[in-house]
């Protein structure tokens, strides 16, 4: 069996797709949440939300690009990156983002 780098995840865009170009194509952004719940010592339920950065290539930017909207209830199929950048104060900054492979619509 061959491990690989996937996650999968169902939820909710936080804001409207960002798309930038390139000279060899586009990249969708997005950010997604999803929800867990558990019940806490004292018995109550409690909802937890994780947001979660989507970046998307090519065709798939166009999907993004097209049908996708703050709000709309989507599940990715992708792979966990990691990238660091420096900023302007010249800070190392570290992102963590999916590299989505695939994408259901929902509603």
């Amino acid at each position: 069996m061959t491990l690989r780098n996937k996650v999968i995840l169902f939820g909710h865009t936080g804001k409207e797709v960002e798309i930038t170009q390139f000279n060899k194509g586009m990249k969708a952004s997005v950010s997604l949440a999803t929800n867990d719940y558990y019940t806490n010592t004292q018995g109550e339920k409690v909802e937890e939300t994780q947001w979660h950065q989507l970046i998307a290539f090519g065709k798939l930017a166009e999907i993004f690009e097209k049908y996708v909207s703050k709000g709309k209830e989507i599940a990715i199929e992708g792979k966990l990156t990691y990238r660091e950048y420096e900023d302007k104060e010249g800070m190392r900054r570290f992102i963590t983002e999916i590299r989505v492979e695939e994408v259901l619509m929902i509603k």
